[in-house]
């Protein structure tokens, strides 16, 4: 049975292989994956080519190579014009301090992730943003004390709830 986007189950087993070790071998993956080499490296070669793979990242922890601040904002804009979304993305962007922002509904516009070497530095890049003037109504933020968790989605589960 195919999913949604054309995907069966051994894509799903693919991707989710991915999503757990990164770049693998031929013969890594075809073993995670239970199917022979050729087969599957041509399967993954036809999901990165259709853009279901965005890249590969490493997990690394931060805090064994440097003390850094962790801030979770949140930001309203006075407008809400395209325009005005628009500029405030492009200017998120090119920060990269904002390691993480996602536009949301309801109360808020944004919730952005920074990590800066100190509270000080935070406060900097959060003053250049307003000196910008780029339609900032408010924002609240919060320090983040301690990860709980940060874990990929499991991707047969969601597929699965999709295709219902």
């Amino acid at each position: 049975m195919r999913e949604k986007h054309g995907l069966d189950a051994t894509d799903i087993r693919i991707l989710s292989a991915v999503q757990a070790h990164g770049q693998l071998s031929k013969t890594q993956l075809a073993r995670i994956v239970n199917l022979s080499p050729t087969p599957c490296w041509e399967r993954l070669t036809r999901l990165k080519a259709a853009g279901f793979i965005r890249g590969y990242r490493a997990d690394i922890a931060l805090d064994r190579i440097a003390d850094f601040t962790r801030v979770v904002v949140t930001v309203s804009l006075a407008q809400h014009r395209k325009a005005d979304f628009d500029r405030f993305e492009a200017a998120i962007r090119a920060r990269e301090e904002i390691t993480r922002c996602i536009a949301t509904g309801g109360g808020m516009d944004y919730v952005m992730t920074v990590i800066a070497p100190s509270l000080a530095a935070f406060q900097e890049l959060m003053d250049a943003l307003l000196a910008a003037e780029l339609g900032i109504e408010r924002y609240m933020i919060y320090i983040v004390t301690r990860e709980v968790k940060a874990e990929a989605p499991n991707l047969a589960r969601l597929a699965a709830r999709a295709g219902r």
